[in-house]
């Protein structure tokens, strides 16, 4: 093995995780709503008797439990209805605290580590405690005590980033229920006609939905150091360069075999490493020593000079530096199943080119999207894996896919930027209409 060795720039920015669709106008702050009335007064017959007779409390779904201390200030409430609109709602909070740092939020639903109220008891009790001046259904899903309690309290519900109309619940077979819950909404914000076409046919009014586009989903451009950038840069000057991240021992074997062939074509091809455990960097050194490759190991402080075929990036916080480095881009785990999934919008956001198995759980629906946007490519198994990275590799598809990526993850923005300027306002009215109450 050759490699350099010289003292360098080392990036001090950690890596803050292991983190195309329409954008028809959303309402703006000046935009014409009109919006569904609120308050504690008038309710549905029907909605109230599923309520009382209709829905056995679920399991655990009762008024039992503390619940953390109430912050100071406006609290916003983000339910969301899977796990799949996580990102999206994390970037809209990002976003949202960017113009008004002060506003709180309390987010319930999948992969946020606490239910939503699914009783009149904890809904009212949830309410009463949290006084959200806003709720707000990420996705869609309608859960009958918290749109009835909020109604009550009159505070204002809104649907953002809908999708098909909910299938989930007892009272979609109970008459009247569904109707009830929708005249309780103020707003319907969905991603595409599909969704707009269900809602109607569940009985929203035709101002009252509209298509606002998808949410962007966050996983912004990890950081780097750029004087570590540009030196890294030089020092692979013109040479071809693919990354696989996050790749764990069970997929080794295949990827440097498609390293390998990838080489027939590109003989001066670059293969960066990033191994899912950083301390198995130095093991897989040696392992590929052995075999007759040229090495270098970041941990060491060597550099990918002429000579060396594979880097194995070994350290922590640099994975922005990696993405910015490689054209393409493999994520290791979904050939397997094995690993630690990252989410793929970490390299499409920086322009990189995806490449990954068909194991994509639990960031199925992010690869989709890039998938359909001409970002990625998908292996259905070992042994197309060195074809698929010789094609990608290609000079003017890599530069295709990496543009496409770039589309797909910064396609929501404008819709994101508008839904917290309509959320703003919306908090901004309610809080206007309590001051107002109160006098």
């Amino acid at each position: 093995m050759r490699s350099g060795k010289r003292a360098r720039l080392r990036s001090s920015v950690a890596d803050p995780g292991a983190q195309a669709s329409r954008t028809e106008s959303v309402p703006s702050a000046t935009a014409d709503a009109k919006p569904i009335a609120t308050g504690k007064t008038g309710g549905s017959f029907a909605l109230r008797t599923y309520l009382r007779i209709g829905a056995p409390p679920p399991p655990g779904a009762s008024d039992a439990g503390a619940l953390p201390a109430r912050p100071e200030g406006t609290v916003l409430w983000l339910h969301l209805a899977s796990a799949g609109h996580r990102a999206a709602a994390d970037e809209l909070v990002r976003r949202l605290r960017r113009v008004r740092p002060a506003v709180q939020v309390v987010m319930t639903g999948e992969e946020t580590g606490t239910s939503s109220p699914q009783t009149e008891a904890a809904a009212s009790r949830f309410l009463e405690h949290w006084q959200p001046g806003l709720i707000v259904l990420v996705g869609g899903e309608l859960v009958p005590a918290v749109i009835d309690a909020g109604h009550r309290r009159g505070t204002p519900i809104i649907v953002i980033d809908g999708v098909r109309a909910p299938a989930r619940g007892g009272w979609r077979w109970w008459p009247g229920v569904s109707r009830a819950m929708l005249r309780r909404i103020s707003r319907i914000l969905v991603q595409d006609d599909a969704a707009l076409r269900d809602w109607r046919r569940m009985g929203a009014r035709p101002d009252q939905v509209e298509v606002s586009g998808r949410l962007e989903e966050g996983h912004g451009a990890l950081p780097c150091t750029e004087a570590e950038r540009d030196d890294l840069a030089h020092t692979l000057r013109a040479r071809p360069v693919w990354l696989a991240i996050g790749l764990p021992e069970a997929e080794e074997a295949v990827a440097i075999a498609a390293h390998r062939a990838a080489l027939g074509l590109r003989h001066r091809l670059m293969m960066i490493v990033v191994p899912e455990d950083p301390e198995n960097g130095p093991t897989l050194a040696r392992r590929l020593q052995d075999d007759g490759w040229d090495v270098a190991l970041r941990s060491r402080e060597e550099e990918p000079v002429e000579a060396e075929q594979i880097y194995i990036a070994d350290t922590e916080g640099e994975l922005g530096l990696w993405y910015r480095l490689a054209p393409v881009t493999y994520f290791g785990g979904t050939l397997s199943g094995k690993g630690k999934p990252r989410h793929p919008y970490e390299a499409a956001a920086l322009g990189s080119a995806i490449l990954h198995g068909p194991k994509t759980d639990p960031h199925t629906a992010a690869y989709a999207r890039l998938g359909r946007g001409g970002a990625a490519r998908v292996l259905r198994g070992a042994p197309e894996f060195g074809s698929a990275l010789s094609e990608l590799l290609a000079p003017d598809r890599a530069a295709q896919m990496a543009h496409n990526a770039w589309e797909v993850t910064s396609s929501g923005a404008e819709v994101t930027d508008r839904v917290v300027e309509l959320l703003l306002r919306m908090l901004d009215e309610a809080a206007a209409a309590e001051i107002g109450g109160a006098g």
